[in-house]
């Protein structure tokens, strides 16, 4: 079965509100060409700067429009001041790039000492 990687939008360093409803746009055009499988738009999260409340703000009205077209959006590499700020507020996403919350990141093991019962 030939797997379609999803289309990735990378979100600029600086976004004002007027720039919003563009990238919107892009993520509304990007879900349209995409098949009926995972309808998914990956958003790189790397140019952007120290996370503030605009930052938040991007993300949930790029999920609105991916939600309200069929689709979702994912963060690729959140930083993790973004992510704990968008926690902070209630919002979570699906990441890429990241272990999953309470999971180790590969190749990292738990230490053990010498003594502890096994699990």
């Amino acid at each position: 079965m030939d797997t379609e990687e999803p289309p990735v939008l990378v979100l600029p360093a600086a976004v004002g509100r007027d720039g919003i409803p563009a990238l919107c746009d892009a993520v509304r055009s990007a879900l349209e060409r995409t098949g009926d499988g995972a309808r998914v738009v990956v958003c790189d999260t790397d140019a952007l700067g120290a996370p503030d409340l605009a930052q938040v703000d991007l993300p949930a009205r790029l999920e609105l429009t991916a939600r309200r077209s069929g689709g979702r959006i994912r963060l690729r590499a959140p930083a993790p001041a973004l992510r704990a700020l968008l926690a902070a507020v209630g919002l979570r996403f699906q990441t890429e790039g990241q272990p999953e919350e309470g999971e180790p990141a590969r190749g990292v093991e738990e230490a053990v000492e010498t003594g502890d019962p096994a699990r």
